[in-house]
């Protein structure tokens, strides 16, 4: 009778989403330290955190971060047998032997040499683990006892026999804190892993400490692969339920997370183990296999497995991977040992991952190979900031800004300062600096590039003040406060030269956040009554809170804007006197699109890609939208490509070739969530409508993740997180190397080289005469541009008349119309007929 109920109880669950919601929900309770309440469940040890740090603060955007943003999606591995070694230790003053690090007490240390004659940095510890696993982490925890010795900028390299080493997996600089750090890059097979430390965080002395290191195991697709194309692709399994539901085996190959395959479960269940085969029909290099379990409920995720490959579909051999899955819902990966020349690829499940019975289900399964450069691009190694880069902006003189909220891992309150960085593109360097003068906390906030280069950020979690930094004299001013306080508000310079603010109901009192208009010759905020933020809003369910969240605008001629997105309705926005705002039709068949984003990729054209009916929990969508604006002002919006993913919290780029690229996102959006993540990039291309798979990522980028073009050619992306003593904060970033620049080897191609005639500033309607080597065919510019929560308002690109006036030399001729070539800094390209861009040329076009 007991068991009949058990049973009754298990195809309830998987019935009925209340229930599942509603066990769920008890989880998250359980999970949250930040509600007070002690998890209830087997947990691993947690690896150290900061301690008597204000929590981060709960909002109606932000909410709490959910239970599996608590552990790292890559387990914590097993350091049993492993040894430490240093370049050196001290050992005389101080027990400060290199093994403390592994013994599992804080109050041991590693402390590099100090006694008689200090040794000098940089210093070195190599973890030893005596067997080759796949690493993808190394995280750093200070000594608690105090600050002295503390890592500023690191390195992490990594070798297999601790004699050959290669260049670094990751650089960076870490913040002066106590905070445990994890310091990721691609994952890989390694037996050694080295850390070094090249300063110490407060320039205390020659000195470097650590009291804890640990290692991270496989998190998710390994790096230089790519997706494998599913078409044409079938899949078998054991068993599958066909009576109770549709669980067929078919269901993990559609694209569709919410259709699965399930074990039999009706009448008498199918016992464990489980197995589903993908046969591609073709034998091809694989390297791994990406398992998405289902999003409506826990039953049936797999918990202990193994891979196995074979060439006939007969034949398998021993087990190319194998391990245990956590039990949630985030995307799982088993990196191959070796890569496998396999035609069928066999995923056996031997254990439910919460052990709740004999069931195995999954929402969809991707196989992963070897990626070509010149078709897929290539990754750099992993930058850390010491700050989550929840917001930045490109500067000339190569440098990226960034920033965080009042603390660099979390946000809260209105604490009246930023925590700040800025990335030398050229040395890789990272400093840090926190903002006071201003009074201002720019977390969530509105951003406009100026026309002279300066970069304006409205509101946040200060929700009134405006600040502007410089980047000729790098400094931060505050100008005049907004009229509305507000956060989360959309931004854009206009063509008269001024700034134009809209929406953001997070911050401040709750009413309609009207627009307003920031003159740059009074430094005043001037109210526009006539625009009301209500028709622009998205229907989202929880009312304005979500629906109201960074629009996406689009200057033209005449002071006149276009919104866009996320709502599905588009509406002409004018900004002389009191304003108006006019319906500017649908877009397309699409639905309200919160979460996702909107770039110019040629003039009059832009492009939608992905995003979500409402704000967060429920399904993204795989839809891309081109928009287009006539001469007339007519707009025009149609159905392009599908993207390979859905995506929400996705950041896009329009390269100088035109073609956009796409980088992480989720498919199910849930803030801090590393959960449903897309590690895929894609490109489309304008010319088809369509979009392909770039080289996979070796780190999330979702919730407050950004992506910047960077002036040569290439595109920075990172951040995601910010959510305190959490797993999912990614205090780094990558710089993606687009296949338009490499070689089918790998190696660089050939670029034109821009080499005079670019003044620092140049009136619309201009003509240059620009000086270049190499095959130059066309030129463009490149609206330098800052993005935050995956929304980047200043990207746009101007492709130019130019003509050749000799040898070396073209004549380039800048737009007249303000509304096409809106004022500010730029990026000036040479193109060759390919499309291989130049490094850029800074310009200010006013």
């Amino acid at each position: 009778m007991q068991t009949s109920r058990i049973r009754a109880l298990a195809r309830a669950l998987r019935r009925s989403p209340l229930l599942i919601a509603f066990a769920l929900g008890s989880l998250l309770v359980g999970l949250t330290p930040w509600l007070g309440v002690a998890s209830t469940g087997p947990r691993p040890a947690p690896l150290p955190g900061a301690a008597g740090r204000q929590a981060a603060q709960q909002s109606p955007h932000h909410g709490v971060a959910p239970a599996n943003a608590m552990e790292p999606t890559a387990p914590v591995l097993d350091r049993t047998g492993w040894t430490a070694t240093a370049g050196d230790e001290e050992t005389a003053g101080e027990n400060g032997r290199a093994a403390n690090v592994l013994d599992g007490d804080t109050a041991t240390i590693w402390h590099s040499k100090w006694t008689g004659t200090p040794a000098p940095l940089p210093h070195t510890i190599t973890l030893d683990m005596h067997r080759t696993a796949v690493v993808s982490a190394l995280v750093y925890q200070p000594r608690a006892g105090g600050a002295n010795g503390r890592v500023g900028e690191y390195g992490i390299s990594v070798s297999s026999d601790g004699q050959n080493w290669g260049a670094p997996v990751a650089t960076g600089t870490l913040a002066d804190d106590a905070s445990a750090k994890t310091l990721g890059f691609a994952p890989q097979g390694a037996r050694f892993v080295r850390l070094t430390a090249s300063t110490e965080a407060g320039n205390r002395g020659p000195w470097t400490s650590a009291a804890e290191l640990n290692l991270l195991g496989d998190p998710g697709t390994p790096a230089a692969t790519v997706d494998l194309p599913r078409a044409g692709w079938t899949a078998t399994a054991s068993d599958e339920e066909t009576t109770g539901e549709n669980g067929r085996a078919a269901n993990v190959l559609d694209g569709d997370s919410a259709t699965i395959w399930h074990s039999r479960w009706s009448g008498t269940p199918a016992p464990l183990p489980h197995g589903i085969t993908v046969d591609m029909h073709r034998t091809t290099a694989v390297s791994a296999l990406v398992y998405q379990p289902r999003n409506d409920g826990p039953n049936g995720r797999a918990g202990a497995y193994t891979v196995t490959t074979s060439t006939d579909g007969t034949t398998f051999g021993a087990p190319v991977a194998a391990g245990t899955w956590r039990d949630d819902d985030t995307v799982k990966t088993a990196t191959f040992t070796r890569t496998e020349n396999a035609r069928y690829v066999r995923l056996t499940v031997t254990g439910e991952a919460g052990g709740r019975g004999p069931w195995t289900s999954a929402a969809e399964i991707r196989l992963s190979g070897p990626d070509s450069p010149a078709a897929h691009g290539s990754w750099d190694r992993i930058t850390g900031f010491p700050l989550v880069p929840v917001a930045t902006a490109v500067l000339p003189g190569d440098k990226l800004l960034a920033w965080s909220a009042y603390a660099v891992d979390r946000f809260g309150g209105s604490n009246g300062y930023t925590q700040t960085a800025i990335l030398d593109l050229k040395t890789g360097k990272v400093t840090q600096r926190r903002i006071d003068n201003t009074g201002h906390d720019m977390f969530c906030p509105g951003i406009a590039m100026l026309a002279d280069g300066r970069v304006l950020v409205t509101g946040g979690s200060n929700a009134q003040k405006a600040s502007i930094y410089d980047p000729a004299t790098d400094t931060w001013s505050a100008t005049t406060a907004m009229n509305i306080a507000r956060g989360y508000q959309a931004m854009t310079l206009l063509s008269t030269g001024e700034a134009f603010v809209l929406g953001g109901s997070w911050s401040g009192a709750t009413g309609d956040r009207a627009g307003e208009v920031w003159s740059p010759d009074t430094r005043t905020w001037r109210k526009l009554p006539g625009v009301p933020a209500g028709p622009a809003l998205t229907a989202d369910p929880r009312g304005a809170y979500r629906a109201d969240n960074h629009m996406w605008l689009h200057a033209t001629s005449g002071g006149k804007v276009l919104q866009l997105g996320p709502s599905k309705q588009m509406n002409w926005i004018t900004t002389g006197g009191n304003g108006s705002i006019t319906p500017a039709g649908s877009r397309a068949d699409s639905q309200d699109a919160m979460t996702g984003n909107a770039v110019a990729y040629d003039i009059g054209k832009l492009l939608t890609l992905g995003g979500s009916p409402a704000y967060e929990n429920t399904p993204a969508t795989r839809r891309a939208y081109t928009v287009s604006i006539d001469g007339g002002g007519q707009v025009r919006a149609a159905r392009t490509g599908d993207m390979g993913h859905a995506r929400a919290f996705g950041n896009s780029v329009v390269l100088p070739d035109g073609k956009v690229a796409v980088f992480g996102g989720q498919a199910y959006p849930v803030p801090f969530s590393d959960a449903t993540s897309v590690l895929t990039p894609e490109l489309w291309d304008p010319a088809t409508g369509t979009f392909t798979p770039l080289a996979s990522m070796a780190v999330p980028r979702n919730y407050h993740s950004v992506a910047n073009l960077l002036p040569d050619g290439r595109v920075f992306s990172g951040g995601g997180g910010l959510c305190g003593d959490c797993a999912t904060n990614h205090a780094d970033g990558a710089v993606f190397t687009p296949p338009y620049l490499l070689g089918a080897d790998g190696s660089p191609k050939p670029r034109p080289v821009i080499t005079g005639g670019v003044p620092p500033r140049a009136a619309a309607g201009a003509s240059l005469t620009v000086s270049a080597e190499g095959q130059v065919a066309s030129f463009v510019l490149m609206r330098a541009a800052a993005a935050t929560h995956s929304t980047d308002n200043d990207q746009r690109r101007v492709p130019l008349v130019s003509t050749a006036a000799g040898a070396g030399t073209y004549t380039v001729s800048i737009p007249a119309d303000k509304g096409v070539v809106l004022p500010g800094t730029y990026m000036l390209f040479a193109l060759d007929a390919q499309g291989v861009p130049s490094t850029a040329k800074f310009i200010t076009v006013s």
